[in-house]
């Protein structure tokens, strides 16, 4: 181990968020939405969601309606032209490399969040939508919500082998906060500032491998990385 690396036990669970964290100031919602031309009418669903307390479920009863005409081409439109973090395929492949897991766990759709295992995570979990054309409704008790994440948490310790007190968890919002207090090491991305007060580390920036080393050497971004 390197001198200025954290001490370490056994293997450890990498828990990422996907909407603000590995996409940097954007969700899965709005990209989708951006290849259908609705940017106004996801705005409005996202603030109600947000600000007004419109439960997942609803958001995505909603969303479903606004939706109802994606193809799976519009869908991999949106994936590829997300502003996602720089780096997301390396530091899933250096967690592998040294026998850790790492996972994404998502509110948004499953035919969008199961792509990342493309890039090499070992587990992504979205909220249950139909295939992608859309023949039928959302199945609301298959759409997560903040509770889920801790629940879904559990169940991917339980797959890996691994305690929350092995976990390391990764966030921007305040759906990530119940996550966040059930895990001994946290990152805050590009997160307001209600989350980085809960937070171990608070990352600002566009390249994940960034806020990963701040894991690995204890809170301070080697100078080599910093953008």
């Amino acid at each position: 181990m390197a001198d200025n690396e954290a001490p370490r036990g056994g293997h450890r669970l990498h828990l990422f968020d996907l909407d603000g964290t590995l996409i940097r100031g954007s969700a899965a919602a709005v990209e989708i939405s951006r290849q259908l031309g609705l940017s106004a009418e996801i705005e409005r669903l996202e603030r109600d969601f947000l600000l007004r307390g419109l439960a997942p479920e609803e958001f995505a009863v909603q969303a479903r309606e606004l939706w109802a005409e994606l193809t799976l081409e519009q869908v991999t439109a949106a994936f590829e032209g997300a502003p996602w973090l720089a780096g997301i395929r390396e530091v899933w492949a250096e967690i592998r490399a040294a026998g850790d897991h790492c996972a994404v766990i998502s509110l948004s759709p499953d035919f969008f969040v199961e792509r990342l295992l493309d890039w090499g995570v070992e587990a992504a979990e979205g909220s249950r939508w139909p295939a992608v054309p859309f023949t039928g409704p959302i199945h609301r008790p298959g759409i997560l919500n903040a509770a889920a994440k801790v629940r879904i948490a559990g169940e991917l310790c339980e797959r890996f082998g691994v305690r929350p007190t092995d976990c390391v968890a990764y966030g921007d919002s305040m759906s990530d906060a119940a996550l966040f207090g059930i895990v001994p090491e946290t990152v805050a991305v590009n997160a307001d500032h209600h989350l980085v007060d809960l937070a171990t580390h608070h990352y600002a920036g566009a390249d994940l491998r960034e806020a990963y080393a701040m894991v690995r050497r204890g809170g301070a971004v080697p100078p080599g990385l910093r953008g």
